[in-house]
């Protein structure tokens, strides 16, 4: 990019191949044609190690930040001005040198259930293979439907549907944005409510990720930014941060905008889900942070202390 211009020539938007991550590219790709159409704007298309290691659960290999590493290696070394992720796939501290400079408007929030023989959870019998590839998912069936057997499920999109039908699991849980943004919504049987699955922090939101010491970057996504979503994202992840929230840990935060107040849910728990803490807070939008980290204290008031240090003990010893 050309930053001595207020007009870029050329932008260039890093992103993971998966047929999601393209899309989403692609969508911000469309949104900056539109915003500067004198401008250039390229996709980089790269594999993750995230992307490349699908024998062995996130939580257990690195986590999150194996699938934007790559990205931001493209960044520091030029060859990309921004990298567009799904927010939920997003470290909750950020990496030194970079920064969230957009948060575009949400789409559905919500877990899927994707199945080919029942309509919903209630309707799976006992002994049902149900598939997830987070904690959180894996933390609420166990504890809501104890009677079910869950199993991991990795990889893209695609081939999680493709486990399905070939019969490996009897469900699937899957975040509704993804199949929506795919065209895939018919695969979804029912929409998981947010009392039957928190979703996670910044799930279906969009992220645009660019170097601290780029101000023109900076300049050139603030249009993508909508108010609501960022404020409400902003409290999910200050709560996740403030209680270590990672793929280690099986918590749920979401936020909405309700009478012009910020409310914000969330829930820590044991993988088992035999263990499970939550609560609730509202208040102002522009306090989003301050509600987000209020509620962590909240949640370690009654007991989410010793479920992290059991967590921790867990992590440790893998």
């Amino acid at each position: 990019m050309d930053s001595s211009t207020s007009t870029p020539s050329r932008i260039v938007i890093a992103s993971r191949e998966s047929r999601l991550a393209m899309w989403q590219a692609v969508h911000v790709q469309g949104r900056l044609a539109a915003l500067y159409p004198q401008s250039q704007v390229e996709i980089l298309g790269m594999t993750t190690q995230g992307d490349q290691i699908l024998d062995k659960p996130l939580a257990t290999i690195g986590g999150k930040g194996l699938f934007i590493k790559e990205l931001e290696v493209a960044m520091q070394e030029g060859r990309a001005d921004l990298a567009v992720h799904s927010l939920k796939d997003v470290p909750m501290v950020m990496p030194e040198g970079f920064v969230l400079a957009a948060i575009s408007e949400r789409e559905t929030p919500f877990d899927a259930f994707v199945s080919n023989k029942y309509a919903a959870l209630d309707d799976l019998p006992a002994g049902a293979i149900v598939g997830t590839s987070s904690l959180r998912r894996e933390s609420v069936l166990r504890a809501r439907y104890p009677q079910l057997v869950i199993k991991s499920l990795r990889g893209n999109l695609d081939t999680r549907l493709k486990k399905l039908d070939a019969g490996e699991y009897d469900a699937i849980i899957l975040a509704a944005a993804g199949l929506i943004r795919l065209g895939l919504k018919d695969r979804v049987r029912s929409v998981l409510t947010p009392e039957q699955s928190l979703p996670a922090p910044g799930q279906g939101a969009l992220g645009i990720e660019i170097p601290a010491d780029r101000p023109d970057a900076a300049a050139i996504v603030a249009t993508l930014n909508d108010p609501d979503t960022a404020h409400c994202v902003r409290a999910e992840r200050a709560f996740s941060r403030a209680l270590g929230g990672s793929c280690q840990v099986p918590l749920g935060g979401y936020a909405i905008i309700d009478n012009g107040q910020l409310w914000l849910r969330g829930f820590v728990a044991t993988p088992d889900g035999k263990q499970m803490v939550c609560a609730e807070l509202r208040g102002a939008r522009a306090d989003d942070e301050a509600i987000g980290l209020k509620l962590a204290a909240m949640l370690r008031e009654q007991g989410a202390d010793a479920i992290l240090a059991q967590l921790a003990t867990h992590t440790a010893t893998q």
